[in-house]
Order: structure tokens, then C-alpha cells, then sequence
């Protein structure tokens, strides 16, 4: 008996957030391919990304929305949510949370408005469209998945970057704990942990000889990730073969937390 069934996910709809560039770009795709259709909730234009999900023969909704200020209080996040179900003729089966920023800058000058952003987005954004999302599978009757965005600096400390480790220490903490909740109601709270990835955001770290050394020297596969290597991961936590999985966090890292 065939297992690719498990991993289909024709007929489902994701709301992924950040999905205009990088890693949220490549998690919608590959969310598509598996048969899905995407909703994405950007503050900026996702380019061809329409057209690309399109050419898979698949449904894309753009909403167009400030994660920093939307999302700062538990109503922006029900609109949000209420928005792309009614998009999608008023289902959703599986959340993302994507997106995040990050502000870098030695602790002990770090500003309080650096710090609330990052808060603010990273891990405030993700409790209330989490709720948002189970409170719409509750009402469904069909359960869910939401799966977060982690990070290495979900299991470490970093240098220079004391909101973003704070925050995505919270989201491995909050998956966790919405899952001891949320499971009997048959939502799946998980969270994927990406690795060094070959994003804009790291443009400067590969442009730095030495410290491009470094981090390559750490990573047994030896090279950075590219957005495509999380498409796995996303497709098997969105989908009925992660069903009895609940409160994980997945690292795609080339191998960085196992030295």
C-alpha cells in the first residue's frame, strides 16, 4: 500500500505568512505542489509568486498586511484569518507562521523599541493568528495544522541579537504548549527549525569571508541551505503523515545542532 497519499494535500488550503521572498516563498511552492492552495499575508508585493503557484495549478490569495501593527492585537489577527478563509471559499486547513524580523546590536545598547518589534512580530503575531487559526478549525469541526518558524537560536544563544533568540526561544516554548492543548482537538502544532539558509538575510554572513568559513566549517553537510531543502519538511507537517505528531520542533540544519 502506497504512503504518498498521506503526504496529498489536494483540496486543503495554507495561510502562509511572510511568503513573498526566501523561506516563506519556498514553503508556499512546495505547499502547492503537494496540492494545495495559498494564502499569503505579506507587507510587501510577493512578485511572481501568484504566477508561480498558478503554473502548479494551484489557487494564490495575496493579503497585503502590516505583521508589526495588524497583528499587535488579537483583533487584527481574527480579521486576518476571517479574510482569508472568506478568500478561499471560507476554509482553511493549515497555518504557517512565517514571518519574523530580526534587529541586531549588542545587548547592552539594545534599544526597547528594537526589542518590542521583534516581539511584537516574532512571537506576539504567531500566539494570535495561532488562536485565530484553531479557533476557525474548532468552529470547522476538522481539525488543523499550524506550523511555526523556529530557529537555530531557538536552541542557542546567539551574539547580537537578544529579541530575536528571545523570541524564537518562545516560539519552540509556545509550540510546545499549544500543542498540550490543542491536540485533542485535532490540531497539530509543530514548528520547523531552519539551519543556515541561502536567503537574503544572510547576504552579508556569506559575503564575509571569515565568518562564511566558519560557519561552513560547523555544518556537517557542508553548505548552506538552500529554501527548497525545508519544502520536506513543511509538506510532512501540513500533511495526514504528521498526524500524531504534536509539540515538535523539526531542525533542517545540514546537521549545525548535532556537533
Amino acid at each position: 500500500m502506497s504512503t504518498l497519499p498521506l503526504f496529498d494535500l489536494a483540496g486543503r488550503t495554507a495561510v502562509v505568512t511572510g511568503c513573498n521572498t526566501g523561506l516563506g516563498r519556498a514553503m508556499a511552492l512546495g505547499l502547492a505542489q503537494a496540492g494545495a492552495d495559498i494564502v499569503g499575508i505579506n507587507r510587501s508585493d510577493p512578485g511572481d509568486l501568484a504566477a508561480a503557484v498558478a503554473a502548479l495549478g494551484r489557487r494564490y490569495v495575496d493579503l497585503n498586511a502590516d505583521l508589526g501593527a495588524d497583528l499587535s492585537d488579537r483583533g487584527g489577527a481574527t480579521d486576518l484569518m476571517a479574510a482569508a478563509a472568506a478568500a478561499v471559499d471560507g476554509r482553511i486547513d493549515v497555518l504557517v507562521n512565517n514571518a519574523g524580523i530580526i534587529r541586531r546590536q549588542a545587548a547592552i545598547d539594545f534599544s526597547e523599541a528594537d526589542w518590542d518589534e521583534v516581539m511584537a512580530v516574532n512571537l506576539g503575531a504567531v500566539f494570535r493568528l495561532s488562536q485565530a487559526a484553531a479557533q476557525r478549525f474548532v468552529t470547522q469541526g476538522s481539525g488543523g495544522r499550524i506550523v511555526n518558524v523556529a530557529s537555530m537560536l531557538s536552541f542557542q544563544g546567539g551574539v547580537r541579537v537578544p529579541s530575536y533568540t528571545a523570541s524564537k526561544s518562545g516560539v519552540l516554548g509556545l509550540t510546545r504548549a499549544l500543542a498540550n492543548e490543542w491536540a485533542p482537538l485535532g490540531i497539530n502544532v509543530n514548528a520547523i527549525a531552519p539551519g543556515y539558509m541561502s536567503t537574503n538575510n544572510t547576504a552579508a554572513l556569506r559575503e564575509d569571508a571569515q565568518r562564511n568559513e566558519a560557519i561552513l566549517a560547523r555544518i556537517p553537510a557542508g553548505r548552506w541551505g538552500d529554501p527548497q531543502d525545508l519544502t520536506g519538511a513543511i509538506v510532512f507537517l501540513a500533511s495526514d503523515a504528521a498526524r500524531y505528531v504534536h509539540g515538535h520542533t523539526l531542525a533542517v540544519d545540514g546537521g549545525w545542532l548535532a556537533r
